[in-house]
């Protein structure tokens, strides 16, 4: 076997291998998928010399431990977490050279959720429908990560980048998502449409890669009844029996019946991804272009 290869020591509570994505398959009721923060994905490729689209992995919450069998370079962004080459501390944010057969430990997230993890030449998983992505709700791609499992490595394109650290985003204390009204805020009373812009809510716990869910005032329908089922987009606000609004992340379905009151826009997704359960959450519309 070759020694081009990742070895998954510690999968943590969830971690799934992820790229840009499978867009454009929604006809065939296939979701997207991708890297929930796409601008953090992208950056700790750049950071081991990776093109911004290579597979990386994604974890939730409290990290994993990666062994490479050969010298690679890593590197560890998104979520702001503690790093560990052979039990010493390495820094966050930059390229780190681990020798083979080292345990590289990601810890649990100090801020935000989701830590991606690149490896120079990206993780050589079998892709499906043209990405590598792990997609939760259909279950295309490779399986969540479990411990003991061994991920191909693909060949290094080219040296990697030479900082200290890259600057990145912090995670948000309180997610502003903008929006734009419709296509289904007719179903809803004025008072509902007006709370939705007006009032806070906060991430719930049930959130997941599927959609962020939220807590806070109920949403009044105008309409009884459900749709037909119709297509659904990335960011589509949609709004269940209970009232509350949940935004719609990569894994979401391609078709829905409940009424969508509002799209987010995609710039705005990678912060929802890093938002913690708790977290204040406010709808501001935007003019439709």
């Amino acid at each position: 076997m070759t020694d081009r290869a990742l070895v998954v020591v510690r999968a943590g509570a969830l971690t799934t291998v992820q790229d840009r994505g499978r867009p454009g398959h929604a006809h065939l009721g296939v979701p997207r998928s991708g890297a929930l923060d796409g601008p953090a994905a992208a950056l700790v490729n750049r950071l081991v010399g990776n093109p911004p689209g290579a597979a990386v992995l994604e974890t939730t919450l409290n990290g994993c431990a990666l062994r490479p069998r050969s010298t690679v370079v890593m590197a560890v962004g998104g979520a702001p977490s503690p790093v560990r080459v052979g039990g010493r501390p390495v820094a966050w944010g930059a390229p780190v050279v681990v020798p083979a057969g080292q345990l590289l430990e990601v810890g649990t997230a100090v801020l935000g959720v989701r830590a991606y993890v690149a490896v120079s030449g990206g993780l050589d998983v079998e892709p499906v429908l043209g990405s590598r992505s792990t997609d939760l709700l259909s279950g295309l791609g490779p399986a969540p990560l479990a411990d003991g499992v061994v991920l191909p490595l693909g060949e290094p394109p080219g040296p990697h980048a030479r900082v200290d650290v890259a600057p990145q985003p912090r995670p948000p204390a309180e997610l502003v998502l903008r929006v734009t009204p419709g296509p289904r805020d007719d179903w809803f009373t004025p008072r509902a449409v007006h709370d939705f812009t007006s009032r806070v809510y906060r991430v719930s716990s049930a959130s997941n890669r599927i959609g962020l869910r939220t807590e806070g005032p109920a949403l009044e329908r105008a309409r009884a009844g459900e749709l037909p089922s119709e297509g659904m987009v990335l960011g589509a606000v949609q709004v269940p029996p209970d009232g509350r609004p949940v935004v719609f992340l990569a894994d979401h379905p391609t078709t829905g019946g409940y009424p969508v009151i509002a799209v987010v826009r995609a710039a705005d997704l990678s912060a929802a991804a890093q938002a913690v359960p708790g977290v204040p959450v406010r709808f501001v519309t935007v003019r439709r272009r």
